[in-house]
């Protein structure tokens, strides 16, 4: 399974890199270093991070529901970039974006570790997550409402649906380091997370540290998805669906969907930019639906699937 994703996370890099607003076709080397190499970078990067934070999740919290947007740090992220555009500081500084998305994310992680305590424990995580992102999404509110005039709400609220159009190597650069630690971080608590799906006082008894184990989930879910926030906006559902859909090929142990779960959520989102691309082509569209909200379109019917088989009484 782990090969057939690479192969497929080749395959739409490729695609992605040889396809654009007119359709398929060989660009000029200006074109393909400055628009469509960052574009196609990020959607694997943030696509990879997303998928990985979701597995990681699921495992750690022992809840098949748990998804990166759990915690808040995306939605953290996405405060620290509407400052930006509230301020006026991205339309003199461009690269202040995705560093006050950054500054966001770091800063709810912090809030996030300190809510949840040196004992940290899946509830007490599950608690504080919900607590930043009650707080993130009522200042996000609050800056919506107060904002200086139509077109800054008008841009604030096309950026927070989520978009890797326009992304330039500096917003790349940017993201890729925080993104690329934040998975390794992730991808090396496999044994803790395999100990962790028995319980808390089990994993315990085998020697794993449970508290350090969830921080670093924690702190790598932040890197991930804080940095993937900061310069693509609100992309949600990626790392809710991609551990499930890859579940009936590799099982239910956490550790065996780490890596595949990465390829799966970069295969995902490249996938789903190049359909966002594709279709002003194939539809009577003016423009690209925003990926976020073609995330959302595709990840809400699974996620009432998923729902459903895991009610009481429900499809197993």
């Amino acid at each position: 399974m782990t090969r057939w994703l690479a192969l497929a996370v080749g395959c739409l890099l490729v695609a992605s890199l040889l396809t654009g607003a007119a359709g398929p076709g060989v660009p000029d080397t200006l074109i393909l270093w400055q628009i469509r190499l960052p574009r196609t970078a990020l959607a694997a990067l943030v696509g990879g991070g997303l998928g990985l934070s979701g597995a990681v999740l699921q495992g750690a919290l022992r809840n098949p529901l748990a998804d990166p947007g759990l915690l808040g740090i995306g939605g953290c992220a996405g405060l620290g970039a509407v400052l930006a555009f509230y301020w006026g500081v991205s339309a003199v500084f461009a690269p202040a974006l995705p560093l006050a998305g950054l500054a966001g994310a770091a800063v709810g992680c912090a809030f996030l570790l300190g809510f949840a305590g040196r004992a940290a424990s899946g509830p007490s995580l599950i608690l504080a997550g919900v607590a930043l992102s009650a707080l993130a999404a009522a200042l996000l509110a609050l800056a919506l409402t107060l904002a200086p005039n139509p077109f800054a709400l008008a841009e604030i609220t096309f950026w927070l649906m989520g978009g890797l159009e326009d992304r330039t190597l500096t917003h790349l650069l940017l993201a890729a380091g925080p993104i690329a630690l934040g998975c390794l971080t992730l991808l090396r608590l496999g044994r803790g997370l395999d100990g962790l799906a028995l319980g808390d006082e089990v994993a315990a008894s085998l020697g794993v540290p449970v508290g350090r184990t969830l921080r670093l989930a924690a702190a790598g879910v932040a890197l991930a998805v804080g940095a993937g926030a900061a310069v693509a906006g609100g992309i949600g559902f990626v790392g809710l669906v991609v551990p499930h859909l890859l579940r009936p090929w590799l099982g239910e142990r956490p550790s065996s969907l780490l890596l595949p779960s990465l390829l799966g959520g970069a295969v995902l989102l490249l996938a789903a930019d190049l359909l966002a691309r594709a279709a002003p082509l194939l539809l009577p569209l003016h423009q690209e639906p925003r990926l976020g909200v073609l995330t959302a379109l595709l990840g809400a019917p699974f996620l009432v699937r998923i729902a459903r088989q895991v009610a009481p009484g429900g499809m197993t």
